[in-house]
């Protein structure tokens, strides 16, 4: 017996049993982590896995106030919104040029970007902490924010350029023929309408500045300046027979991207199908 959705998926009981099986593959080891962040010590090496006898909430208290989780949690603030920002400008401001304007070479431009993104990005720290050391850009967060919107632009140039391409040119030739200029047309008509696509990039960039952990390790030393991530992994190395305060401050840092995303599911996965089918 199968049925069929509006968006034509054909739903049979193997359709539902890979995705009850997805869902436990996702949700378990994050259940299991708030299970255990109630946990005393004893109780955690005892029944790693079950459910808490009791709700030890002195364990988030103390991981808060141990951690220094709210000057992390702030600075990862700083970096997200930076990296929000600078990457829907710079992306949506590329994007419009590649994708509105007659520019040459654009086949060749975007397949740079391709191969940009396929390069690990391991291979661009050593050139880049010499090149931030002469910057005197080190240990600094606004030098973080300037690595986290090079290394999400390049994806989010492809992304909102599909968007972009989709609106109808009529739109440019009636403001040009208001009097608009190309700025205007840019910032006033076309971008607007590419809402969808920057909310998306938007997300993605700020998701992934937020978990990132390789550069905020490398490029920032003073413990006042790091980010969440890197307060987390400093906090359990310092921290590793206290598993239950561990566990407490990993369920506080993961909290605000879970609820994020959770929030703005639909228009997440709305506009990375809407990027996905125009050309």
């Amino acid at each position: 017996m199968t049925s069929r959705t509006s968006g034509g998926v054909r739903r049979t009981p193997i359709s539902y049993f890979v995705l009850i099986l997805l869902t436990l593959f996702a949700g378990l080891p994050l259940l299991i982590l708030v299970f255990n962040s109630f946990k005393s010590d004893l109780e955690l090496g005892q029944n790693p896995l079950g459910l808490p006898s009791g709700l030890e909430f002195d364990n988030y208290t103390e991981a808060w106030t141990r951690g220094s989780i709210g000057r992390g949690m702030w600075n990862s603030v700083i970096l997200v919104g930076g990296t929000v920002i600078g990457t829907c400008v710079f992306a949506g401001a590329a994007a419009y040029s590649m994708a509105r304007l007659d520019l040459p070479f654009k086949r060749g431009m975007e397949n740079y970007l391709f191969v940009v993104i396929s390069l690990p990005v391991q291979m661009f720290i050593v050139p880049l902490f010499f090149l931030w050391s002469n910057l005197s850009l080190i240990d600094s967060l606004f030098g973080l924010i300037i690595i986290y919107v090079a290394l999400n632009t390049p994806f989010s140039v492809l992304l909102l350029r599909t968007f972009l391409v989709g609106i109808p040119r009529e739109l440019d030739e009636a403001a040009r023929i208001d009097g608009a200029n190309e700025w205007q047309i840019a910032w006033r008509v076309i971008l607007p309408l590419a809402r969808p696509g920057l909310l998306t990039v938007g997300l993605v960039a700020g998701l992934g500045a937020y978990s990132e952990l390789l550069f905020a390790v490398i490029f920032v030393t003073t413990p006042e300046k790091l980010p969440m991530a890197t307060a987390l992994l400093q906090y359990s190395q310092g921290h590793t027979q206290l598993f239950g305060l561990v566990n407490a401050a990993a369920v506080i840092m993961t909290l605000p991207a879970v609820l994020l995303f959770l929030f703005m599911q639909r228009k997440f996965i709305a506009g990375l199908a809407s990027g996905g089918v125009k050309g």
